[in-house]
Protein backbone atom coordinates (compact mmCIF):
# COMPACT_ATOMS: atom_id res chain seq x y z
CA UNK A 1 0.00 0.00 0.00
CA UNK A 2 1.52 3.33 -1.05
CA UNK A 3 1.73 6.41 1.21
CA UNK A 4 -1.31 8.27 -0.21
CA UNK A 5 -3.47 5.17 0.32
CA UNK A 6 -2.12 4.76 3.85
CA UNK A 7 -3.08 8.37 4.57
CA UNK A 8 -6.58 7.73 3.23
CA UNK A 9 -6.88 4.62 5.40
CA UNK A 10 -5.58 6.61 8.39
CA UNK A 11 -8.28 9.22 7.79
CA UNK A 12 -10.96 6.51 7.97
CA UNK A 13 -9.44 5.20 11.23
CA UNK A 14 -9.44 8.72 12.70
CA UNK A 15 -13.21 9.08 12.37
CA UNK A 16 -14.14 6.87 15.35
CA UNK A 17 -11.44 8.56 17.44
CA UNK A 18 -12.91 11.93 16.52
CA UNK A 19 -16.46 10.83 17.36
CA UNK A 20 -15.46 9.27 20.68
CA UNK A 21 -13.64 12.47 21.67
CA UNK A 22 -16.72 14.53 20.75
CA UNK A 23 -18.72 12.59 23.34
CA UNK A 24 -16.10 12.34 26.07
CA UNK A 25 -16.61 14.37 29.19
CA UNK A 26 -13.17 15.55 30.23
CA UNK A 27 -11.36 18.87 29.98
CA UNK A 28 -10.47 19.80 26.41
CA UNK A 29 -12.04 16.65 24.90
CA UNK A 30 -13.74 18.73 22.22
CA UNK A 31 -10.48 20.54 21.49
CA UNK A 32 -8.77 17.18 21.00
CA UNK A 33 -11.63 16.10 18.74
CA UNK A 34 -11.14 19.29 16.71
CA UNK A 35 -7.42 18.59 16.40
CA UNK A 36 -8.10 15.03 15.22
CA UNK A 37 -10.63 16.37 12.69
CA UNK A 38 -8.17 19.02 11.46
CA UNK A 39 -5.37 16.46 11.04
CA UNK A 40 -7.73 14.07 9.24
CA UNK A 41 -8.84 16.92 6.97
CA UNK A 42 -5.23 17.76 6.18
CA UNK A 43 -4.55 14.15 5.17
CA UNK A 44 -7.20 14.62 2.48
CA UNK A 45 -5.15 17.38 0.88
CA UNK A 46 -1.87 15.56 1.46
CA UNK A 47 -2.86 12.16 0.04
CA UNK A 48 -4.22 13.72 -3.15
CA UNK A 49 -1.18 15.92 -3.57
CA UNK A 50 1.24 13.02 -3.08
CA UNK A 51 -0.72 10.65 -5.33
CA UNK A 52 -0.72 13.13 -8.22
CA UNK A 53 2.84 14.40 -7.72
CA UNK A 54 4.40 10.95 -7.36
CA UNK A 55 2.18 9.20 -9.91
CA UNK A 56 0.64 6.97 -7.24
CA UNK A 57 -3.01 7.23 -8.25
CA UNK A 58 -4.66 3.84 -7.73
CA UNK A 59 -8.14 2.39 -8.08
CA UNK A 60 -8.22 1.93 -4.30
CA UNK A 61 -7.38 5.61 -3.86
CA UNK A 62 -10.01 6.69 -6.39
CA UNK A 63 -12.59 4.73 -4.41
CA UNK A 64 -11.43 5.17 -0.81
CA UNK A 65 -10.36 8.84 -0.83
CA UNK A 66 -13.79 10.34 -1.56
CA UNK A 67 -15.41 7.76 0.72
CA UNK A 68 -13.07 8.70 3.58
CA UNK A 69 -13.85 12.38 3.01
CA UNK A 70 -17.59 11.79 3.13
CA UNK A 71 -17.37 9.63 6.26
CA UNK A 72 -15.31 12.29 8.05
CA UNK A 73 -17.47 15.22 6.97
CA UNK A 74 -20.75 13.43 7.70
CA UNK A 75 -19.51 12.39 11.15
CA UNK A 76 -18.63 15.99 12.00
CA UNK A 77 -21.88 17.38 10.58
CA UNK A 78 -23.97 14.86 12.51
CA UNK A 79 -22.10 15.53 15.77
CA UNK A 80 -22.46 19.29 15.32
CA UNK A 81 -26.17 18.90 14.57
CA UNK A 82 -26.81 16.69 17.59
CA UNK A 83 -24.99 19.18 19.81
CA UNK A 84 -27.16 22.00 18.48
CA UNK A 85 -24.36 23.91 16.76
CA UNK A 86 -25.75 23.79 13.21
CA UNK A 87 -29.22 23.36 11.74
CA UNK A 88 -30.25 19.95 10.42
CA UNK A 89 -31.66 21.42 7.18
CA UNK A 90 -28.16 22.57 6.16
CA UNK A 91 -26.70 19.17 6.95
CA UNK A 92 -29.42 17.47 4.90
CA UNK A 93 -28.57 19.68 1.92
CA UNK A 94 -24.86 18.90 2.23
CA UNK A 95 -25.34 15.14 2.61
CA UNK A 96 -27.95 14.97 -0.18
CA UNK A 97 -25.60 16.80 -2.54
CA UNK A 98 -22.77 14.39 -1.67
CA UNK A 99 -24.98 11.38 -2.46
CA UNK A 100 -26.20 12.98 -5.70
CA UNK A 101 -22.75 13.92 -7.00
CA UNK A 102 -21.35 10.53 -5.96
CA UNK A 103 -24.17 8.86 -7.88
CA UNK A 104 -23.41 11.01 -10.92
CA UNK A 105 -19.75 10.03 -10.70
CA UNK A 106 -20.64 6.33 -10.44
CA UNK A 107 -22.81 6.54 -13.57
CA UNK A 108 -20.05 8.46 -15.37
CA UNK A 109 -17.42 5.90 -14.29
CA UNK A 110 -19.59 3.09 -15.67
CA UNK A 111 -19.28 4.85 -19.02
CA UNK A 112 -15.51 5.43 -18.60
CA UNK A 113 -16.03 9.13 -17.95
CA UNK A 114 -14.13 10.78 -15.12
CA UNK A 115 -15.70 13.77 -13.43
CA UNK A 116 -12.92 15.78 -11.85
CA UNK A 117 -13.45 18.01 -8.86
CA UNK A 118 -14.45 21.51 -9.93
CA UNK A 119 -13.21 24.78 -8.47
CA UNK A 120 -16.66 25.31 -6.97
CA UNK A 121 -16.47 21.84 -5.43
CA UNK A 122 -13.10 22.70 -3.93
CA UNK A 123 -14.46 25.98 -2.52
CA UNK A 124 -17.33 23.95 -1.06
CA UNK A 125 -14.93 21.56 0.61
CA UNK A 126 -12.66 24.28 1.99
CA UNK A 127 -15.58 26.33 3.34
CA UNK A 128 -17.11 23.21 4.93
CA UNK A 129 -13.87 22.17 6.59
CA UNK A 130 -13.00 25.64 7.90
CA UNK A 131 -16.51 26.17 9.26
CA UNK A 132 -16.51 22.75 10.91
CA UNK A 133 -13.09 23.30 12.50
CA UNK A 134 -14.27 26.63 13.94
CA UNK A 135 -17.58 25.17 15.14
CA UNK A 136 -15.98 22.01 16.53
CA UNK A 137 -13.57 24.09 18.60
CA UNK A 138 -16.61 25.26 20.62
CA UNK A 139 -15.14 28.72 21.06
CA UNK A 140 -18.01 31.12 21.74
CA UNK A 141 -15.96 34.06 20.37
CA UNK A 142 -15.84 32.46 16.92
CA UNK A 143 -19.16 30.58 16.83
CA UNK A 144 -20.89 33.27 14.75
CA UNK A 145 -18.05 33.23 12.22
CA UNK A 146 -18.20 29.45 12.04
CA UNK A 147 -21.97 29.54 11.53
CA UNK A 148 -21.69 32.16 8.77
CA UNK A 149 -19.03 30.03 7.06
CA UNK A 150 -21.35 27.02 7.43
CA UNK A 151 -24.08 28.92 5.56
CA UNK A 152 -21.52 29.92 2.92
CA UNK A 153 -20.61 26.22 2.64
CA UNK A 154 -24.29 25.34 2.16
CA UNK A 155 -24.51 27.90 -0.67
CA UNK A 156 -21.33 26.50 -2.29
CA UNK A 157 -22.79 23.02 -1.81
CA UNK A 158 -25.93 23.92 -3.74
CA UNK A 159 -24.16 25.90 -6.47
CA UNK A 160 -21.41 23.32 -7.01
CA UNK A 161 -23.97 20.49 -7.06
CA UNK A 162 -25.98 22.26 -9.75
CA UNK A 163 -22.74 22.98 -11.63
CA UNK A 164 -21.76 19.28 -11.64
CA UNK A 165 -25.13 18.23 -13.02
CA UNK A 166 -25.33 20.98 -15.65
CA UNK A 167 -21.80 20.31 -16.92
CA UNK A 168 -22.36 16.54 -16.94
CA UNK A 169 -26.02 16.25 -18.00
CA UNK A 170 -24.99 14.05 -20.93
CA UNK A 171 -24.01 11.36 -18.41
CA UNK A 172 -27.61 11.10 -17.25
CA UNK A 173 -28.91 10.93 -20.84
CA UNK A 174 -32.06 12.84 -19.90
CA UNK A 175 -33.04 13.28 -23.54
CA UNK A 176 -33.78 9.54 -23.81
CA UNK A 177 -36.05 9.20 -20.79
Amino acid sequence: MNLPNKLTFLRILMVPIFVILMYCDFNNARLYATIVFAIASFTDFLDGYLARKQGLVTNFGKFADPLADKILVCAALICLTEMGDIPAWGVIIIIAREFAVTGLRVIAASENITIAASKLGKFKTVSQLISMIILLSDNSKFHSIGLILFYVAVIFTIVSGIDYFVKNKKVLDLDNM
